[in-house]
C-alpha cells in the first residue's frame, strides 16, 4: 500500500527539480549545488539535460563576466550581448565570445562581423556612454565588469531616429571559504528620443548575498527606478546619464545600508522575544524566582 502512495518521480518530474535547484543556486555557487544534484539524481544523462537547461538561464540572469583568452577583457553573459546560444559579443573590443556554459568559461574568440555592430552613429554614443559607466564603475565596484549594449535600432545612420542603449552593471564577491558570497546586478535601459530631444532611463537594480556559516541566510533585493535627460551630444548625453545612474544606485545603497543597520531595532526584534523597558534579559537558567499565581495572589491579598 506505502509503495502504491509513494509513486516514483518520473524523468521529466526530477529534470525539472533539479533545474530548480539549480536555478536557485545563489551568487557564485552553481557548481557546489550542481555537484550534489548530480549525485542526488545518480543518473548522467538525466543531470546533463537539466544542466544544459539550467546552466545558461543561471548565466544570464547572473551576469556572469568571463575572462576573454589572450585576456583581451571580459565578456558579460547577458540576453543584450547574446547572438545565439553559446555566442555573446563583447561591444568594448568588438569581440565574439564562445562560452560553455556549464564550465562557465570562454573556450575562443573572434572578429564581430559587421551586422553585428552599430552604426557608426550609434557607436559615438555607446563608446562615450561606455567610458563614463566603466570609470564610475572602477570608483564604485571593486571587481565590477560593465558594457554597454545597442538594444535597438543598431543601422540608425544619423539624427532623425530613436535608437536604445543598454548598460549592464555586474559585480561580484565570492568568498566561499568565509563562508559568504555576494553580487550586483543592474541593467540600464536608455531610449534616445529625437523628436522630443529626451532620453528615458529606466533602471533594475539587484543585490544577492548569501551567509552559510552555521546556518543560512538570504538576500535578494530588487529595486526599480526611472529618470529623464535631455538629448545631447554624445559626450554631454553620457556624462548626465552617468550621473543619473551613479545618484540612483548610490541612493538605493545608502537605503540598504540604512535598513540593516536598523534591522536589530526593528525586523530582528520582531522575530524574537521582546526585552522589558529595562532591556533586561529573562533569566531563564533560574525561572522560579518568578511566579505570576504568587504575584497575583499577593495583589488580590487572597490566602492571608
Amino acid at each position: 500500500m506505502a509503495d502504491e502512495e509513494e509513486a516514483e518521480l518520473s524523468e521529466k518530474q526530477k529534470k525539472e527539480i533539479a533545474k530548480w535547484f539549480l536555478l536557485k543556486s545563489p551568487p557564485g555557487e552553481i557548481q557546489f549545488v550542481a555537484k550534489d544534484v548530480k549525485a542526488v539524481l545518480n543518473d548522467d544523462v538525466l543531470y546533463e539535460e537539466a544542466a544544459s537547461e539550467a546552466f545558461p538561464l543561471y548565466n544570464k540572469s547572473h551576469l556572469i563576466s568571463l575572462e576573454m583568452p589572450g585576456r583581451i577583457g571580459d565578456v558579460i553573459v547577458t540576453s543584450y550581448g547574446q547572438l545565439n546560444e553559446t555566442e555573446f559579443i563583447d561591444p568594448r573590443t568588438a569581440q565574439v565570445a564562445v562560452v560553455d556554459h556549464i564550465k562557465q568559461v570562454c573556450t575562443e574568440v573572434r572578429p564581430g562581423l559587421d551586422e553585428e555592430l552599430p552604426s557608426a552613429y550609434v557607436e559615438e554614443f555607446r563608446c562615450a556612454l561606455d567610458a563614463e559607466i566603466l570609470k564610475y564603475v572602477d570608483e564604485a565596484y571593486p571587481k565590477g565588469i560593465c558594457s554597454v549594449y545597442c538594444g535597438n535600432g543598431k543601422d540608425v545612420e544619423g539624427p532623425g531616429s530613436d535608437f536604445e542603449l543598454v548598460v549592464v552593471i555586474s559585480a561580484a564577491r565570492h568568498s566561499p571559504q568565509n563562508f559568504c558570497n555576494g553580487s550586483w546586478r543592474s541593467i540600464w535601459s536608455i531610449e534616445f528620443k529625437d523628436e522630443l530631444q529626451m532620453l528615458e532611463l529606466s533602471g533594475k537594480l539587484q543585490v544577492g548575498a548569501h551567509y552559510f556559516e552555521e546556518g543560512n541566510v538570504q538576500l535578494d533585493a530588487k529595486h526599480e527606478c526611472k529618470d529623464t535627460t535631455i538629448f545631447q551630444s554624445s559626450e554631454d548625453s553620457a556624462i548626465a546619464i552617468g550621473n543619473i545612474i551613479r545618484q540612483h544606485e548610490t541612493e538605493y545603497l545608502s537605503s540598504l545600508e540604512e535598513s540593516y543597520s536598523n534591522l536589530p531595532d526593528t525586523t530582528f526584534k520582531d522575530l524574537r522575544r521582546k526585552l522589558p523597558v529595562t532591556r533586561t534579559l529573562f533569566p531563564w537558567q533560574n525561572t522560579l524566582q518568578f511566579s505570576l499565581t504568587r504575584d497575583i495572589t499577593k495583589e488580590l491579598g487572597i490566602g492571608k
